[in-house]
């Protein structure tokens, strides 16, 4: 099968839903489809043309933070069409899913995967907060199906129409911790750090954990380990924060970053919005202890396995942070229920079961609408 992805950045990039079409795109590759996709000059090097057996497209953009995305896509919508001509696109944004309609009535069948309700996001100005509201609308009637990650997405959703939304989580790679090694080279020692690891935009909440532990009497450091964009306001206040305690190593992968999961004292997730955390099933994956803000999504992959906070609330954070540090039993027993837990989502292996089959089906035309 032919598949063509399109709505990420680039890859490789440690997170989101370029984590994802990554996760999934390597998996279809080995088992024996041509995948395309398409990646942004100014996120993807342009010498890079193959990843992991996929094929990278670069394509020009408008660089602005409301063009970015939306002409990258349409870009690669015209690719597809005039050149590329797949047996299935999957779009990964529902900013870009106005462009799953036109692939649709050229007879290529059409995916979009919602991985957040992107008019959320506290960056986005009222007139695009409009816009990405009404692509609620084309991601639920423009392709042929449509996929959420996350339960209470699928419950949004389905108040919009009683057409089928398909749930199809996240998945986890599931690895064997590994002893501190690396991480001295951060002057860091097992469980003597409180490790936040996701991209730096408002939404996922590290200015609140900044605050709530400058407040907190401890010898442990605080670890940030992400980045944003070159430039972006944001990112560079948060790392005007940077001391002996709090640590900015920037975007890890592999090794190191699989050591800092392994070795943390907790894991803090102070998001405001999310889909499925990706970042969040691995932290538990790795046996940490969670505590994370208590918004719908966190709870419904925390459970019982976790300590939640009010979200926003820097007091509450603090006082969570206090209270873990002086319970490490109860820590201990949290990393265990932690782990369990997360034995029972899916693979990414089992995710790629379930998107293939979705791209079987609509190949058949039993999931036309």
């Amino acid at each position: 099968m032919k598949i063509a992805m399109f709505g990420i950045k680039g890859i490789p990039v440690p997170a989101g839903a370029e984590n994802v079409a990554e996760q999934i795109g390597s998996r279809l590759v080995q088992r024996g489809h041509e995948v395309t996709i398409y990646v942004r000059a100014h996120y993807t090097p342009r010498e890079l043309k193959k990843y992991k057996g996929m094929r990278l497209i670069h394509l020009p953009s408008i660089p602005t933070k409301n063009l970015d995305t939306f002409t990258h896509s349409f870009l690669a919508c015209l690719h597809i069409l005039l050149f590329n001509r797949p047996d299935v696109v999957h779009i990964h944004s529902t900013g870009s899913s106005i462009f799953a309609l036109l692939p649709r009535l050229f007879g290529i069948k059409t995916v979009v995967q919602s991985h957040g309700l992107d008019w959320q996001r506290v960056k986005w100005s009222p007139l695009a907060k409009l816009y990405l509201r009404l692509t609620d609308y084309s991601t639920l009637f423009f392709p042929n199906v449509t996929t959420v990650v996350s339960k209470k997405m699928a419950a949004y959703y389905q108040t919009m129409t009683c057409r089928p939304v398909i749930y199809i989580p996240n998945g986890v790679e599931y690895k064997e911790n590994r002893p501190a090694n690396l991480i001295h080279s951060l002057g860091l020692e097992s469980r003597e750090y409180i490790l936040f690891a996701a991209r730096f935009v408002p939404e996922k909440g590290a200015h609140y954990l900044i605050e709530a532990f400058s407040k907190v009497n401890t010898t442990k450091k605080l670890v940030l380990a992400g980045d944003g964009s070159y430039g972006d306001m944001y990112t560079e206040k948060l790392k005007g924060h940077a001391s002996d305690k709090i640590i900015f190593p920037g975007f890890i992968r592999g090794p190191l970053m699989e050591e800092l999961l392994s070795n943390a004292y907790a894991f803090v997730l102070p998001s405001e919005i999310e889909g499925l955390s990706i970042g969040l099933l691995e932290a538990m994956s790795y046996g940490n202890c969670v505590l994370a803000s208590d918004i719908e999504e966190n709870r419904e992959v925390l459970g019982e396995a976790g300590f939640t906070f009010e979200s926003k609330n820097v007091v509450e954070l603090k006082n969570k942070l206090e209270y873990l540090l002086q319970n490490k039993q109860e820590v201990q027993t949290k990393r265990d229920l932690a782990k369990e837990r997360s034995r029972g989502f899916l693979s990414w292996e089992k995710v790629t079961d379930q998107i293939v089959s979705l791209y079987q089906l609509i190949s058949k035309g039993t999931k036309e609408r």
